[in-house]
């Protein structure tokens, strides 16, 4: 127990210190009224455009990069790097970018879970995701994918519960690799569909003209039905 807390303590004030320096720095190069600003957006859009233009390579790897660190060590989620991702990167090749380093900061996420985290893991959850041990051990990468598509639970809670069942680490890569792909790319197409809405856009766009622009509807359409389906598979991955 006393094990647990020290853990515990370490992994809180070395998260914390990461953010706490991560703000200091973002916010002594921007004041929190620039970057909500329009024009900051506007301008920023046609920068990273003209980085695009000239080295995409090299743009893709540094958001690669700061993907896999979003996930781990800074426990971020999936969709605002997704919409992030579309914004700077475009659909196609941001899909590819977000999804390979969500899937490598999971992996991240997923070994110090089983390294220093299984403990307190199983003994907060395991009563409650019990049902699935069998599922797991009787085909473990088809459920993992399952698992992954479906979704269900908060996005870094879902890279740590896979250490109750001893999953194995290309397993667990491949499966989120694979089962993230709908999502991400639905996140990563609106993104994209917001960036092309500023392009079009001198001044400030209404809301309705985003909303029905079919850049931005449509993957909203999709990605609602994409939820019903997780909803109808979640119940009879989970019941017991």
């Amino acid at each position: 127990m006393e094990k647990t807390k020290k853990i515990k303590l370490i992994i809180g004030i070395s998260y914390l210190a990461l953010v706490s320096m991560f703000l200091l720095l973002f916010f002594s190069k921007f004041s929190l009224q620039e970057i909500t600003s329009y024009d900051f957006i506007k301008n920023n859009r046609l920068y990273f455009l003209e980085l695009k233009s000239s080295n995409l390579f090299l743009i893709s790897l540094i958001f690669l990069f700061f993907t896999v660190l979003w996930v781990f060590p800074f426990l971020g989620f999936g969709s605002p790097i997704a919409l992030l991702g579309g914004f700077i990167l475009g659909k196609w090749i941001g899909t590819i970018i977000v999804v390979l380093g969500l899937s490598i900061g999971a992996t991240f996420l997923y070994i110090f879970g089983n390294y220093f985290l299984k403990d307190i893991v199983r003994e907060k959850f395991l009563n409650r995701f019990k049902t699935l041990e069998i599922k797991f051990k009787n085909s473990e990468f088809i459920y993992l994918l399952v698992y992954r598509f479906i979704g269900g639970v908060p996005w870094q809670l879902s890279c740590l519960l896979p250490t109750l069942f001893n999953v194995k680490i290309y397993n667990f890569f491949f499966a989120t690799l694979i089962g993230i792909i709908p999502q991400i790319f639905l996140a990563v197409s609106i993104g994209s569909g917001l960036e092309k809405i500023i392009e079009e856009n001198t001044d400030v766009p209404k809301l309705s003209d985003i909303i029905f622009s079919s850049e931005i509807y449509i993957p909203i359409l999709a990605f609602i039905f994409l939820v019903l389906i997780s909803i109808f598979l979640k119940k009879s991955f989970y019941k017991n």
